[in-house]
């Protein structure tokens, strides 16, 4: 895992137009939401004017009689309104639980389609970060952000309408001041993006560094640096804690900001209003009509300042994930597959489309960063074990890595004819690397992996070919295979990569290092074990430093790592 320090984006666009692309569900709530927000501007405007209504009637001694049918119609603007917001709510958290879901799969989806490659170089504790806690930022987003920011859209031009056709010099009034609200809350609103996006980036860095210290912790502790790993984590915790409280600073001086420039707007309204009723150029209706009316003005504009807070780490989490999205979608529009720089491979032999069953590399160059390692060819057919060897640096584990999409290469590398580059590794090949890789769980579930319909004696008799015999599929695992030894899990992960085979999914098995952690007499249970998969048909690629491999192995390929290029 690698920690990003990549500066705060800032994105300009109150709502992302990438929302609508990748979320089908945000179209039909901004339609839903925008016809609730129409309904509550008409609302509103009834209520000011039965308000006005009930409240000069009353000044002119109106008899209750001719009173009651507007109180009673008021009433019933009152339930109405209370009805609109709930619906408002409800529309809006059920959109945002189906934007969640949508994202989070369109996220899954993504990271299959770039592939082990792109996820082993970048930060998978961040990205875990952005699935999770930013996803269900979302429903403040949704809940409280885009209601007020379509209820402004909608409102705001309708109630200033109503205003002027009712009294031009307090919509024109209106109309002059408004601008103030805006103004101010996008420049708070970029300092606030802009703190909130240094929160997100420090809560993502301190994930990654804590998944990194819990993973390395029986290291740690070996070499007696596990104090000086504790006091990271506390020093990037206070980091965490500084970037909160100056986010909430920031959002306390934007909610007074905008009250105050609202509240000295309103005043100016009133201030207008009350000097022409004295010298009699305004009725009271129209003036109470008009006062009522400003405050609901400038309100959709003075909340969606305060609920962007609310909803800022929803919109910095959706920054991440569209990028993911974005990177996927044009990696699908790449080519499949690219030109090799030299035609028909480093001796120009074309691949056989025929060669069925049979894994053929010719020229195959694996790219490690800026590194590009030795071109490597081998042929390895069904019911034969091709032995790797070589120092460590050579680039064995970098050519598994390039077989199962983990790296980038050049030249040929087909199976059954077809380039590896077209096929899904889970397809055709069964991998053990030389991390165990396990999950919490059963041992059964950790050897059964992957399958819709696991079968028990299918994954027992792979737990028998792995020397892993004596676990029994029911024990339960703990977090990364916890409760194991070194050597057992790294049996169970080639018991993983048996079952494949066995259940018929992968016809080649590829092992690195399967016999690490292995004591002489299990190692030799072990290369029998895989000797008896090979001579039932399997191609088997074999990774070890031992010498004790060769006893099994139909091939040796061997690689130095003096000839790696720069």
């Amino acid at each position: 895992m690698s920690e990003t320090d990549a500066p705060p984006r800032v994105n300009g666009k109150p709502v992302d137009p990438r929302l609508l692309r990748y979320a089908s569900a945000s179209r039909g709530f901004f339609v839903a939401i925008a016809a609730i927000a129409a309904a509550q501007t008409a609302v509103i405007v009834a209520f000011a004017w039965l308000l006005t209504r009930a409240i000069t009637g009353a000044i002119d001694g109106t008899p209750w009689s001719e009173l009651s049918p507007a109180l009673g119609a008021l009433a019933v603007v009152i339930v109405l309104r209370a009805v609109l917001l709930w619906a408002r709510e409800a529309v809006a958290a059920r959109a945002g639980a189906q934007v969640q879901g949508q994202l989070r799969a369109a996220l899954v989806e993504a990271v299959g389609v770039l592939g082990p490659e792109w996820l082993g170089t970048g930060n998978t504790a961040a990205l875990a970060v952005t699935a999770g806690r930013g996803l269900d930022a979302l429903e403040a987003y949704f809940g409280r952000y885009l209601p007020q920011l379509v209820q402004t859209v909608v409102a705001t031009p309708l109630i200033l309408a109503v205003m002027w056709w009712q009294d031009w010099i307090s919509g024109l009034t209106v109309l002059l001041t408004l601008p103030l609200i805006p103004l101010f809350m996008v420049l708070i609103g970029l300092a606030t993006r802009s703190v909130q996006q240094r929160q997100w980036r420090t809560l993502q860095r301190l994930a990654t560094r804590f998944a990194d210290t819990v993973q390395g912790l029986s290291t740690l502790k070996v070499f007696g640096r596990q104090h000086r790993a504790a006091a990271s984590i506390e020093r990037v915790t206070g980091e965490y804690r500084r970037e909160t409280m100056r986010v909430l600073r920031v959002s306390f001086l934007s909610g007074f900001a905008l009250e105050f420039l609202a509240s000295i707007a309103v005043a100016i309204v009133a201030v207008s209003i009350g000097f022409r009723l004295i010298d009699g150029s305004l009725t009271l209706a129209v003036g109470l009509f008009v006062l009522l009316l400003a405050p609901e003005a400038y309100l959709p504009l003075r909340q969606v300042g305060v609920q962007f807070h609310a909803a800022a780490e929803g919109v910095a989490a959706t920054d991440d994930v569209f990028d993911v999205l974005d990177a996927a979608r044009d990696a699908a529009a790449a080519p499949a597959f690219p030109p090799s720089p030299v035609a028909g491979g480093r001796r120009g032999r074309q691949i056989a489309t025929g060669e069925q069953e049979r894994l053929v590399l010719d020229g195959v160059r694996v790219r490690r960063g800026e590194r590009m390692l030795p071109p490597v060819d081998l042929t390895a057919d069904p019911g034969t074990v091709t032995l790797l060897e070589g120092p460590s640096g050579a680039g064995k584990s970098s050519l598994f890595a390039a077989l199962r999409g983990a790296a980038a290469f050049e030249g040929d590398a087909a199976w059954g004819g077809t380039g590896v580059r077209a096929l899904k590794p889970s397809d055709w090949l069964a991998w053990a690397g030389q991390h165990p890789g396990l999950l919490t769980g059963s041992i059964g579930d950790n050897v059964t992996l992957g399958d819709p319909a696991p079968d028990a004696p299918t994954a027992q008799r792979a737990l028998d070919l792995a020397c892993a015999d004596a676990l029994a599929l029911s024990l339960e695992l703990g977090v990364q295979g916890a409760g194991l030894s070194g050597g057992q899990a790294q049996r169970v992960a080639v018991a993983r990569a048996f079952y494949r085979h066995l259940r018929g999914n992968a016809p080649v098995i590829a092992l690195d290092e399967p016999s690490s952690a292995l004591d002489p007499e299990t190692e030799g249970r072990l290369w029998r074990g895989i000797r008896l998969l090979a001579d039932e048909g399997a191609t088997v690629l074999l990774i070890s430093h031992r010498t004790s491999a060769r006893a099994i192995a139909d091939h040796v390929v061997r690689l130095e790592p003096s000839e790696v290029l720069a």
